[in-house]
């Protein structure tokens, strides 16, 4: 009696704490996502299992919102039987039913009750039956009137039902329960739908492919209002997932590259880098309220509602009523929603890697070897973004790739990766095709290096060539800020106008040659500088303020730093007293041959930017220069004026020899 007693208080107490571990989950999500597989094994899942069951209604759905975890009485269990047979508010709305079937999934790898299976079943039947025949989803199924009949990706419902049939049409392992052969190609056939179903909905904004809206009409396929602050607008939040989703796809289509091109491109507009989201919480550490507060260089943010036409950010009320601010409306929805997102970041980054491997696939062409590509702002080309074109160039070709912008004032920022090699960047005009940008130093705000990663162009690919371009930052007097940034070997840029104020020009990579011919280049301090051997030839070189027009930091041992050879050094009216050069590391090298100095240029020419030791280690010459800013007999001491056959030395040939003969002719 009293060993029973004991087993009795025993079996009492371990229930308790079951019950108590039960309960300690807050969120069901927590619970479907257990990355311990044995757990789905234990008495506690199996029990939890039964309520999953109970929930499911006849049709294969679930309701939305449930704690299934939480213990039910007798008249619960009684009134969800009876609600079986009904389909109340069966949803894929909030991961409803799909994080079901995920549940039952992970039980029935565990555990062979075929009821799992069973209930697994019905609702991949329930999913397929809810699709409608364009190839969308409704946010609930039997259809509920109202807003609910709309395809919807909010919330990434449309997203999540997709994921779970493709795992089914791919026969992956990732479901532990096998349909059979007929539903699998049911799968298949629903998959493919969906994708158009999401190509169909892709927002056209002035004839320019953008993102999507959180709802679209059943019928039309435009965007739809919702609930009466869920306006019809284009999603910063819901799209991320969709694009997510058309990146994943093994062999996208021609149309799905260019509607993921499309959407990152209005990911990149429509960023925001101004404000940051500051919460204020409750000693429970709720939130009891949200402010957006004015920053600088702030990690990126997207409005969840932007206006169809502008992309401007609204916010609503429950009465509907838009708002240009998260502060004019009231502290429930302010606080109770979501209205900023950090999603596209992800895109963001996947994008550079998933352009790589599919670039090649949107030429208008689709030729295997891409040797031109058309840029055009009117869609005249094959493409409207500089960007997008050096995403669709390949890897490492053997011939010459041509990139061909038409005019155009292009706003983004532009890198031709180390593999993209052999790149030809040739504008329509120098004066009427300009790419500009607008980063620098402060806005970067990544620390002392912030000035690398300011560029408008960035070159990394070896035998690069530019012509006929306007290369800007826009800036202005903010600090560093770069316009051209060439790190690549056997670089070419000819009639190019590169504009900016501060470092405008940086030149540099390991034992890289560089050719500038025909260029127009202006800017302040250091606008030129970097450790590459670069010539400069034929060139206008304007300085805007007094300042100085180099800071070399050419490597020991190198034979040429930078060399201008019959160029014209000009200036603006206030700027007087400008240097050729001072040292950015002590083995600076530049020289000036045969050309024209105004009056800017100061007497001595050269400073050492207080490093007494590049005095003697920094090599800076001239020769055969003319204008009032040639003054030799004015110079440092330490700076030299170099014999005929000294300047011999500097030729084309000399300077830019390199493994590949003559390159620079090409």
């Amino acid at each position: 009696m009293i060993l029973l007693k004991k087993t009795s208080l025993l079996f009492i107490l371990f229930w308790s704490i079951g019950m108590t571990a039960q309960n300690t989950y807050k969120n069901w999500s927590e619970i479907i996502r257990k990355s311990d597989a044995s757990w789905f094994a234990s008495a506690e899942a199996k029990k939890i299992a039964e309520n999953v069951l109970l929930y499911q209604r006849d049709i294969g759905g679930w309701p939305k919102n449930i704690q299934m975890q939480q213990e039910l009485n007798e008249k619960q269990k009684k009134d969800l039987i009876a609600l079986k047979k009904t389909a109340v508010e069966t949803t894929t709305d909030n991961g409803a039913t799909c994080q079901e079937m995920l549940f039952m999934s992970k039980m029935y790898a565990q555990v062979k009750d075929e009821r799992y299976a069973a209930s697994f079943l019905k609702g991949l039947n329930y999913l397929l039956e809810a699709q409608y025949a364009n190839g969308g989803w409704p946010q609930f199924y039997p259809l509920k009137k109202g807003y609910y009949t709309h395809i919807t990706y909010n919330d990434d419902s449309m997203v999540n039902i997709l994921n779970v049939i493709r795992a089914v049409a791919d026969q992956t392992d990732y479901y532990s329960i096998k349909p059979s052969k007929e539903v699998v190609e049911k799968c298949k056939k629903s998959f493919d739908k969906g994708i158009d179903c999401i190509l169909k909905t892709q927002y056209k904004q002035n004839g320019v492919l953008t993102a999507w809206c959180a709802q679209h009409d059943e019928v039309t396929l435009a965007p739809a209002n919702a609930r009466a602050f869920e306006l019809a607008s284009l999603s910063g939040y819901e799209s991320a997932k969709i694009v997510l989703l058309l990146m994943s796809l093994e062999k996208p289509s021609p149309e799905v590259v260019t509607a993921v091109k499309s959407a990152v491109a209005w990911f990149e507009k429509t960023k925001i880098t101004t404000l940051e989201e500051k919460r204020v919480l409750n000693d429970a550490g709720k939130i009891v309220d949200k402010k957006m507060i004015p920053a600088t260089n702030a990690t990126p943010i997207w409005a969840r509602f932007m206006d169809l036409e502008t992309n401007e950010p609204f916010f609503c009320d429950r009465d509907g009523i838009r708002k240009k601010s998260i502060d004019q409306i009231g502290a429930e929805r302010r606080n109770g929603y979501s209205w900023y997102s950090e999603a596209p970041k992800e895109v963001l980054k996947r994008f550079p890697d998933w352009a790589v491997k599919n670039g090649t696939k949107v030429s208008a062409s689709e030729k295997k070897n891409v040797t031109l590509i058309t840029v055009a702002q009117d869609g005249s080309g094959d493409f409207t973004k500089i960007q997008d074109a050096v995403y669709a160039c390949p890897a490492f070709p053997y011939e010459k790739v041509t990139i061909h912008v038409k005019n155009g004032t292009y706003n983004e920022k532009v890198r031709i990766p180390e593999w993209n090699t052999n790149v030809i960047l040739k504008g329509e005009s120098k004066e009427n095709t300009i790419i500009t940008f607008d980063d620098n130093f402060s806005k970067i705000g990544l620390g002392r290096n912030s000035t690398f990663y300011t560029y408008t162009v960035l070159v990394e690919g070896d035998d690069f060539s530019a012509s006929n371009l306007t290369i800007k930052n826009t800036s202005g007097e903010r600090g560093q800020a770069i316009a051209l940034s060439v790190v690549a070997n056997r670089a070419k840029i000819s009639n190019c106008n590169l504009l900016g104020n501060q470092d405008t020009l940086y030149i540099s990579g390991k034992d890289a040659k560089q050719y500038f011919k025909d260029c127009y280049i202006e800017g302040t301090t250091d606008f030129i500088f970097g450790s590459a051997t670069a010539l400069f030839e034929n060139c206008i070189i304007h300085s805007i303020k007094s300042s100085y027009i180099t800071a070399a930091s050419t490597p020991e041992g190198t034979a040429f730093g930078f060399v201008f050879r019959n160029c014209k050094l000009t200036a603006n009216a206030d700027a007087k007293d400008v240097y050729l050069g001072r040292p950015w590391r002590i083995y600076a090298k530049t020289v000036f041959i045969n050309c024209e100095m105004g009056g800017h240029i100061k007497p001595e020419g050269w400073e050492n930017w207080s490093k007494p030791e590049a005095e003697k280690k920094a090599f800076y010459a001239e020769y055969n220069c003319t204008g009032e800013g040639f003054q030799p007999s004015k110079r440092v001491s330490w700076s030299h004026q170099l014999t005929k056959k000294e300047a011999g030395q500097y030729t084309i040939e000399n300077i830019l020899k390199d493994k590949i003969s003559n390159w620079y002719l090409r």
